[in-house]
């Protein structure tokens, strides 16, 4: 599991609206990687609405900004145009990245263990070096603390 100041685990994913992203060819900014559960579930919109509403905020920062889950692309689509979302959504199916940050982890539901991923959200600084790490993430003031957390790089 990565920890602060470690090189962030380098990742090719493909990212709505067309293409892939590399996360080693973002270096010389910082870059936000949100990892959430699931497309149009309470949390995991709430959240993806915050990231979308402060996306110029973070873009001003001089930051990108990622939610990456296990959804396929044609979910992420469906979920991006049902709710406007212009955070760019990664998608992780084959779970090799939400493995290598550590996020997939064991869950328990009413007493029901199951595999999952945990909310986690890694600050990545512009030399490709792990600066913060949310984990346990609650939705409520979360993108706000990482937009200043942007800020203070």
């Amino acid at each position: 599991m990565p920890e602060i100041s470690d090189t962030a685990p380098d990742f090719t994913l493909p990212v709505t609206g067309g293409g892939d992203v590399t996360l080693s060819a973002l270096k010389g900014a910082p870059v936000v990687l949100f990892f959430y559960p699931r497309d149009d579930t309470p949390g995991c919109t709430k959240e993806s609405i915050g990231f979308s509403e402060h996306l110029e905020a973070f873009k001003a920062a001089g930051a990108q900004v990622f939610g990456i889950s296990r959804d396929t692309m044609a979910k992420h689509d469906k979920f991006a145009a049902k709710h406007d979302l212009t955070v760019p959504l990664l998608s992780d199916e084959g779970g090799s990245v939400t493995e290598d940050y550590g996020v997939w982890v064991e869950k328990n539901m009413y007493g029901k263990k199951s595999m999952g991923i945990e909310r986690a959200t890694y600050l990545i600084d512009a030399d490709g070096k792990i600066a913060q790490i949310w984990r346990k993430v609650k939705v409520p003031g979360h993108v706000e603390a990482v937009l200043e957390a942007v800020s203070a790089l």
